[in-house]
């Protein structure tokens, strides 16, 4: 079978194809990006340059990178970069909002979503979380919902939340969003406008390294209280070094926490090679591997879970052959008993078929 990258040009000048060879070179069939994204070169090479000036006493402006991937997420998103705070986790952002909801406010979750989504909100005895099957959160919503959150694609298998309906259902009811799209940004073009707040880690499909992570909020800053804020979130943050902060960012850089600049260093230069390719590409390309895979299993009579549009793919009863799999040089998860395979934009029709033809062995 043809192993050529699907893809689109990328500029009138170069393929899709010829700029993601030129970034990665896994040994290995990796078909585990829901899990860990590949590094591009020129992330590792940014990586590289910054810890070596450290160790020369000659540190470069690392900070430079944070606004500069901040800007660049901004984008990716469709917002202006003064709604987009910088920090390092999900469960963080998660709990900063957690944080600012009244007593006894009810918040809307899904079944078995990912924790750092989720668990925040328990952690708040006070507040009423209600937990429906992912299938029935937009219907779910009522007067009285003071918060829906939820994420874009789940981790579990891929299934994507009906967004559109859950927009309306939140307009028509004043209730308040929140998108967890860190198995979305990267491959499913993401309109964080649409939502009060959308948060993700940039460690996978933005292939960033760790340690990096967004969170966008309302051009009001969304009633939320910077309870963790230190001296990065001050309107300028070296005049706010000693005592409390006098004065704090007018902007979503006050809920910034303080950044693994290492990690800053490389997603800079990630993330512009995302906006390089395009999402719509990468979107594209993707969803043609996942087809690809889907109907490979329908000829081994598999059936995955129910994901249509998903780079996602998730075949229950398999996840016990990932060790195998390993073994044969192909890397996947195991996600409660299922076989989890991600495609992205380093992946090719070749790496699917491998996958293929070691399941039906």
């Amino acid at each position: 079978m043809d192993g050529e990258m699907p893809g689109p040009q990328s500029g009138p000048m170069e393929t899709f194809e010829t700029l993601v060879r030129a970034e990665f070179a896994a040994k290995n069939t990796y078909l585990n990006t829901a899990s860990t994204g590949l590094l591009p070169a020129r992330a590792v090479d940014a990586m590289r340059a910054g810890v070596e000036s450290v160790a020369a006493g000659q540190p470069q402006d690392m900070f430079a990178d944070v606004e500069a991937a901040r800007a660049a997420f901004a984008r990716l998103v469709g917002v202006p970069d003064r709604r987009v705070a910088a920090g390092a986790s999900v469960a963080v952002y998660s709990g900063l909002i957690a944080a600012s909801l009244p007593e006894g406010a009810e918040v809307l979750t899904a079944e078995a979503d990912f924790t750092s989504v989720v668990n925040p909100f328990h952690m708040r005895r006070d507040l009423k979380v209600r937990t429906v099957p992912l299938e029935r959160i937009a219907e779910s919503v009522r007067p009285g919902t003071a918060l829906v959150a939820v994420s874009a694609a789940q981790s579990a298998d891929g299934r994507i939340v009906d967004l559109p309906a859950l927009r309306e259902a939140a307009r028509e009811h004043g209730t308040r969003t929140y998108i967890d799209a860190s198995q979305a940004t990267g491959w499913l073009p993401v309109e964080a406008d649409a939502y009060d707040y959308v948060s993700s880690v940039a460690f996978k499909w933005l292939v960033c390294p760790r340690g990096v992570a967004f969170l966008v909020v309302p051009e009001d800053l969304g009633g939320l209280n910077p309870i963790f804020a230190g001296w990065v979130a001050g309107e300028h943050p070296w005049d706010s070094c000693y005592g409390p902060v006098e004065e704090l960012a007018h902007s979503a850089r006050r809920f910034d926490e303080s950044p693994s600049l290492f990690s800053y260093a490389g997603a800079r230069h990630s993330l512009e090679l995302i906006e390089e390719l395009g999402v719509d590409a990468v979107h594209a390309h993707d969803l043609a591997l996942a087809d690809r895979f889907r109907a490979g299993l329908a000829g081994l009579g598999q059936e995955p879970v129910p994901a249509p549009g998903s780079a996602i793919v998730s075949v229950p009863g398999l996840g016990h052959r990932q060790p195998e799999l390993s073994r044969a040089g192909i890397e996947v998860s195991d996600r409660a008993g299922n076989l989890r395979a991600a495609f992205h934009l380093y992946n090719t029709a070749a790496d699917v078929d491998r996958l293929l033809d070691v399941l039906s062995d």
